[in-house]
């Protein structure tokens, strides 16, 4: 992944659509994909954030509100959407291109601490701590209203590069954390770990709940000081955008409709499945028919012992 200006992103973005490419426009971003696949299950879900008023924003609000995601009022007038360009290759890999744009302006005047009162979790997205002028301020109050209201605080760490470089805002925030979502490289980076075992066991030492995702090596998951490794569905991906995403927003599902630990993990586990085996990091098959099909694959495990 690279950051690029406007510029150079909308030049990329010309060069591709003229060419013999497959391009589809998405509503996304990591924490929005998180509450999306969420959605898509069922529960209920809010989201804070910052789009323009051009096409991409607009396009982006409706999205939402057709989600039935209470997005409030996240448009800024004169301003340019941020995008992502994900270019996936046959290994199904991504080449990024990010462009910022209006998505880096997010700050402590966007926080909405009404809505977060309203909530069961109020999830932060790991990007927001690379920008220290605005994003940290908005975490530190989005986490202040949190603990204000009683309203649990869950964190993704979104990128290896945010601990390496952003570490000791996100370690200040782990203080204040209730849950931990990272994948293996970033938990070795969070913990200074050389492997994702070691890692799981120094993350139990920092926060009261985690879980450290490791690809097909399945999920280390500690909740409510119930410890558990649930194993991955073997499959042939296509695209890995958006896998660390949904087992995130399906984890938060499965813990808040009354699923055991290992269970939502087995859930969030069958959707990054199904998410990785087609393009895009929109789910496009029914999801609750899909959480249905792990729970009856758990069920069948269980009574073959």
């Amino acid at each position: 992944m690279r950051l690029v200006e406007a510029d150079e992103q909308k030049l990329l973005l010309e060069k591709l659509s003229t060419g013999d490419h497959e391009l589809r426009l998405v509503s996304g971003g990591s924490v929005a994909n998180s509450i999306i696949g969420l959605s898509q299950l069922g529960g209920r879900g809010a989201f804070i954030g910052c789009v323009g008023d051009d096409r991409y924003g607009l396009h982006y609000a409706e999205e939402f509100n057709d989600l039935k995601i209470n997005i409030g009022n996240p448009i800024v007038v004169g301003e340019t959407t941020g995008t992502c360009l994900a270019l996936i290759t046959p290994d199904a890999e991504r080449t990024m291109r990010t462009c910022l744009a209006v998505s880096s302006h997010l700050a402590a005047k966007h926080v909405d601490a009404r809505r977060i009162a309203d909530s069961e979790w109020l999830f932060i997205e790991g990007y927001v701590f690379a920008n220290p002028a605005t994003g940290q301020h908005a975490i530190r109050e989005a986490i202040q209203s949190a603990k204000a209201a009683g309203t649990k605080v869950a964190i993704t760490c979104s990128d290896a590069f945010v601990p390496q470089v952003f570490g000791d805002a996100l370690r200040e925030a782990l203080k204040s954390c209730d849950l931990f979502f990272c994948n293996a490289p970033e938990a070795m980076a969070v913990t200074e770990s050389t492997s994702s075992a070691a890692a799981f066991e120094r993350l139990k030492q920092m926060v009261p709940n985690c879980v450290v995702t490791d690809g097909p090596h399945g999920a280390f998951v500690y909740y409510h000081g119930e410890e558990t490794h649930v194993p991955a569905f073997a499959c042939q991906p296509k695209d890995l955008t958006g896998a660390g995403d949904m087992f995130a927003g399906a984890f938060l599902y499965g813990v808040t409709h009354g699923y055991s630990p290992a269970i939502a993990a087995r859930g969030a586990n069958y959707m990054c499945m199904n998410v990785i085996t087609q393009v895009g990091a929109r789910l496009v098959a029914d999801a609750p028919t899909l959480w249905q099909e792990a729970l009856e694959d758990y069920r069948a495990d269980d009574v073959g012992g």
